[in-house]
């Protein structure tokens, strides 16, 4: 049986301020570390004593979420790029409203190549070149129980690699999630399918 329980960092100072994320690199708020401890809690709940392994993007709001799980579970971190938010850009850091009146969104004929209109963004397609790789590659980890932490973006395109979705039929999918929430995976020993066991759970979080 293998279990991975995908996490979206918890709340970040862009967030507080209303600037754009992407690349973008702010701490936690105090909130966002007390949701971070109470996140560890939850997936210690879950996971119990099994071994662990914690894979997590390398900015520092998902980072930092990690790190507070692996202190909870006394296992280390590694921490990749590959999985980084989405990318946008010039307006990384820019107040949201600066985005909000430049972005251009991407029509239906062209979803995962469109440049949106910002310098310097990725496009849906750069984000699954970089997480599709990784995802395999943790997957095909031999541990069977596995912490991914990201961010709220490259969390659609983790289920993606995961449920083995081909890059080019991902141009609509979102699974919306809310900071801190977890998304449970597991695949089965006999019949190998992989299922989403829950999605987004938020409930240990008191805001």
């Amino acid at each position: 049986m293998k279990d991975i329980f995908v996490v979206t960092h918890t709340q970040s100072i862009h967030h507080e301020e209303d600037r754009v994320g992407g690349w973008y690199d702010t701490d936690l708020t105090a909130l966002g570390q007390e949701d971070a401890a109470a996140t560890a809690e939850r997936l210690l709940a879950l996971i119990g004593d099994r071994d662990v392994e914690i894979h997590s993007s390398d900015l520092r709001r998902a980072s930092q979420t990690a790190a507070a799980i692996a202190r909870r579970f006394q296992r280390p971190v590694a921490e990749t790029a590959d999985l980084r938010e989405i990318s946008y850009g010039v307006a990384g850091g820019k107040p949201q409203a600066w985005l909000d009146a430049r972005y251009s969104p991407a029509p239906d004929d062209n979803r995962l190549d469109y440049p949106c209109g910002i310098d310097g963004a990725e496009t849906r397609r750069d984000v699954a070149a970089r997480v599709y790789p990784r995802v395999n590659a943790i997957v095909e980890r031999p541990c069977e129980t596995q912490i991914i932490v990201t961010h709220g973006f490259t969390l659609t395109l983790v289920l993606a690699a995961w449920m083995k979705v081909p890059i080019d039929a991902c141009g609509f999918l979102s699974f919306p999630a809310k900071s801190g929430s977890i998304t449970h995976l597991r695949q089965d020993n006999f019949f190998r399918n992989r299922a989403v066991v829950s999605l987004a759970d938020a409930s240990h979080l008191t805001c």
